[in-house]
């Protein structure tokens, strides 16, 4: 994020940059200027950084909406998010092919260093008519990439230049440049107090648990708590030892079997006096036979 002074740093510290990157190339006296194309060709070599156009950036103009609340507070500061376009030209004798060596220098110096450089932009931030720009604190950093521009482009932007004559140009675009508003946000209040609750599946007010359907309640209706559930025996835990869990199957065992001796001596026990009341009956049958 930076102030309104950091489109002119931009076009500043581009044009510090070229001048500091002519060499080894070129081994001749340069002057590099910030402003558009002249309409009369300047005698000695000259490099001129001409910022034509300022757009928004497409990819980033609505993030920081919205930035106010409904009563009107403000939220967040705004940010202006821009990408600038420069027409680089060069000027020199054409016998020596001045213009074109100064537009190598130019395209090699932006390719190997595509991000202006912090110092630069500190650099720039020196002059007078710049006194105050925080540029250079930015964390958002600017990147040159080349633009593509064809006959119809190119005739149309020269156009443009009222009685400029053409020279040899490239064209670049700085992303990305953030300018903020002048109003701070009003601070957010702070957390007085924190209240965490917890409750179990099934209670009042508790969150449904994954996969399931909350029970649907009539109206006017109050809900049924389900019954309780016998409480199963505790599954033996995973760190008991094997003897132990072998041990307390077998006294488990030996306890079924005592519990079901007594009940099979009673079955049997009944079973004998009837057979007894049986053989009483069929000898009081005898007696009476004979």
């Amino acid at each position: 994020m930076s102030n309104a002074l950091a489109v002119a740093t931009v076009t500043q510290a581009l044009a510090l940059l070229i001048e500091n990157n002519l060499g080894p190339e070129t081994d001749i006296a340069v002057k590099v200027e910030t402003r558009k194309p002249p309409a009369e060709p300047p005698a000695e070599p000259t490099i001129n950084v001409f910022l034509y156009q300022v757009t928004p950036n497409a990819s980033m103009r609505h993030n920081d909406l919205p930035t106010r609340a409904s009563d009107g507070t403000l939220l967040k500061r705004p940010a202006a998010p821009l990408d600038l376009h420069y027409l680089i030209s060069a000027y020199g004798e054409e016998s020596e092919l001045v213009g074109q060596r100064l537009i190598g220098c130019v395209v090699r110096t932006l390719h190997e260093i595509p991000v202006l450089p912090k110092d630069m932009i500190e650099l720039a931030a020196e002059r007078p008519y710049l006194a105050g720009s925080d540029l250079a604190e930015s964390p958002q950093k600017v990147r040159f990439t080349p633009t593509v521009m064809d006959i119809d482009e190119t005739s149309k932007l020269w156009g443009m230049l009222h009685q400029t004559p053409y020279t040899l140009s490239v064209a670049y675009q700085a992303s990305l440049v953030l300018i903020e508003g002048r109003e701070k946000p009003v601070p957010a209040k702070p957390v007085e107090r924190r209240t965490v609750q917890v409750l179990p599946f099934g209670a009042p007010g508790a969150p449904v648990p994954p996969g399931s359907t909350p029970p649907v309640e009539a109206p006017g209706e109050e809900p049924v708590e389900e019954p309780a559930r016998a409480a199963a025996a505790p599954a033996p835990s995973a760190t008991e030892p094997a003897k132990k869990r072998a041990a307390s199957r077998a006294t488990a065992a030996r306890t079924a079997a005592k519990r079901a001796v007594p009940a099979s001596r009673t079955r049997k026990g009944s079973g004998g006096g009837e057979d007894g009341a049986g053989g009483d009956g069929k000898s009081n049958t005898n007696g009476k036979e004979s």
